[in-house]
């Protein structure tokens, strides 16, 4: 297994990044020209051996064409030996880069880490730079600053969202929801909202609106309370027909009551409902056994599958409103609230842009700031570009080096070709003159 104790490591791979395209046609085209032209020096020298004696300037042909020819040869060599060996011969001193490939990592990382990430450098470097004017110009246009920023951050946040496992997410917010719930102290909580409400006397329109409510309901079920009352009452009732009465006489007092509290503010029964949330704040902020209560019922809420369903569906309401927001243009984030972002963000840039002791603060910071970076992740930054071009296999980087100075190393085969045409007719005149 992959996590076992006694798991045998395994050696990391070579790693083989995509080669580039386009420079390796045109060190190819190079590589044909330079050759081609080897082997017509070479075929030249053939034509002029065989011409030889006819006319005097055949030796100069000859001269010409077999210093080219060795002129040729020898580049050749060179340039091939750094990165393969001639012919496939094991010649020492060949195949230079894919057998010194660590050594050319260790090399490079030191040459980084020597002359660039070294904090006299940045800060000298930075200190040329100002960095503070520069973030000013990108804000202060609407076009490459603040707009961009504003459609960028939408679009990141949207990614982000839609590349996230949302059953996965979602769990985690719920969780948290729900964590957050758990903590919560709801009955003092409540028995604040409770004594607050009451001391500003808002509680009286919500009293005043449950009787009216009363009355409606008991309204809509009178029959079914007068069946009860007929049900309920004796044979003799019956007979003579007081239950009728009875019944009467019970529902005109109750929307007598019900009429009396809610016009008269100082009626008894109002006082008695007061009292009684009066008692129930305070027994929720004050009282050990009410709190209790309060907690076993929250806690059974929560364990409810109805709450689970219901934050099921709160969560993916909320992830699709805030999806349908970051790709909409035409929604808060990219118009109104994201216009009000993006002109905070403007008015940050013209501040960079004009203000000389602002700008004086920041480069500072970003001197300091760089500099500190790099005295403490240089030597990690080294590391990284060294052991990566080290588990870079032999032939990618030959490749990656070929791609970027083949064509260069072939123009060296052919001015080698020239050069060594041009210094055998030098030789051959000087034989002559002497």
């Amino acid at each position: 297994m992959t996590g076992s104790a006694d798991a045998v490591p395994i050696s990391p791979r070579p790693i083989r990044p995509a080669p580039p395209r386009s420079v390796p046609d045109r060190a190819r085209t190079m590589r044909r020209t330079a050759t081609g032209l080897l082997i017509a020096m070479a075929c030249l020298f053939a034509l002029a051996h065989a011409m030889r004696g006819r006319h005097p300037a055949w030796e100069w042909v000859l001269a010409f064409s077999e210093a080219a020819m060795v002129g040729g040869l020898a580049d050749w060599f060179a340039v091939t030996a750094l990165f393969r060996r001639p012919l496939g011969l094991p010649i020492p001193h060949t195949a230079i880069i894919p057998e010194n490939k660590d050594r050319i990592a260790d090399t490079m990382a030191g040459f980084l880490q020597s002359n660039f990430l070294i904090p006299q450098v940045v800060a000298r470097r930075l200190k040329s730079m100002n960095i503070a004017a520069a973030m000013g110009e990108f804000l202060s246009n609407p076009r490459t600053g603040e707009g961009r920023l504003r459609d960028g951050a939408a679009d990141l946040l949207g990614d982000a969202l839609e590349s996230l496992d949302p059953e996965h997410l979602g769990g985690m917010v719920k969780h948290g929801v729900r964590h957050q719930l758990e903590r919560l102290d709801v009955a003092p909580l409540l028995g604040q909202m409770l004594t607050a409400a009451i001391a500003d006397r808002r509680h009286l329109p919500v009293m005043e609106s449950v009787m009216r409510w009363a009355g409606y309901t008991l309204e809509a079920n009178e029959d079914i309370l007068r069946r009860i009352i007929h049900d309920r009452a004796n044979t003799i009732l019956r007979w003579t027909g007081l239950d009728e009465k009875v019944a009467n006489a019970i529902l005109d007092g109750i929307y007598k009551l019900l009429a009396e509290t809610i016009v008269d503010p100082d009626h008894p029964l109002r006082r008695k409902a007061e009292e009684g949330l009066e008692t129930l704040a305070r027994d929720l902020i004050h009282d050990p056994a009410m709190q209790a209560r309060v907690a076993a019922l929250k806690a059974e809420m929560l364990a409810s599958p109805a709450i689970a369903g219901w934050l099921d569906a709160m969560w993916e309401r909320m992830r699709t409103a805030m999806l349908r927001a970051l790709r909409d243009p035409d929604t808060a984030l990219r118009s109104g609230l994201g216009q009000a972002f993006g002109e905070a963000l403007g008015e940050l840039g013209t501040a960079l842009r004009s203000d000389a002791r602002l700008q004086l603060l920041i480069n500072r910071f970003a001197r300091r700031t760089l500099a500190g970076m790099v005295t403490r992740y240089g030597a990690q930054i080294v590391k990284l570009v060294s052991e990566t071009v080290k588990r870079w296999d032999a032939s990618t980087v030959t490749l990656r080096i070929e791609s970027a100075v083949g064509r260069d190393l072939q123009f060296i085969r052919i001015n080698g070709t020239l050069v060594g045409g041009t210094f055998g007719l030098a030789i051959h005149a000087a034989g002559l003159l002497a």
